[in-house]
């Protein structure tokens, strides 16, 4: 166990709303996920049982866990496809939650960085250099919420 006088930090960042692993559902393909992330393991599969047993996970870590179990059965083109189903499920989850949609316009015009020290696909990986996928969707999508191609919701609760 690593020792430290620094404190450990576990409350939520500022748009946290935008992390796959938040607690928001997603309707997205005619199924209601718990998770974005939930939607986006499952996608990676064409077979209804595994993607059935996904989305029966107890958390989006494990939903992960289980994509690794069946690696071997994802879809062939998955590596072609796979950043234009992350905007189609967050594009679901922007359009289905104001809260998501208030955190995200309250970032104006500022550049989004998914801070992953670890994935430098989706974030900006372990020398913050990556390619921020996930940060360059989420500016798309504002920018269309900006515009009004994505509907702003009401505030769903006062």
């Amino acid at each position: 166990m690593e020792k430290s006088n620094e404190p450990v930090l576990f409350y939520e960042c500022e748009l946290y709303p935008c992390s796959n692993f938040s607690s928001f559902e997603v309707v997205w393909n005619g199924e209601t996920w718990k998770t974005s992330e939930y939607a986006y393991q499952a996608a990676k599969f064409e077979d209804k049982k595994i993607k059935d047993i996904i989305k029966s996970a107890r958390s989006s870590h494990d939903t992960k866990k289980l994509t690794h179990m069946y690696k071997d059965k994802k879809r062939k083109d998955w590596y072609d496809v796979k950043l234009a189903v992350m905007e189609d499920i967050l594009r679901a989850k922007l359009s289905q939650h104001f809260y998501v949609q208030k955190k995200l316009l309250q970032t104006g015009d500022r550049e989004i960085i998914e801070n992953s020290h670890r994935d430098a696909y989706w974030g900006w990986g372990p020398e913050k250099d990556g390619e921020n996928n996930l940060g360059k969707i989420w500016m798309k999508l504002r920018q269309e919420l900006q515009s009004g191609k994505i509907p702003l919701l009401k505030e769903d609760y006062k």
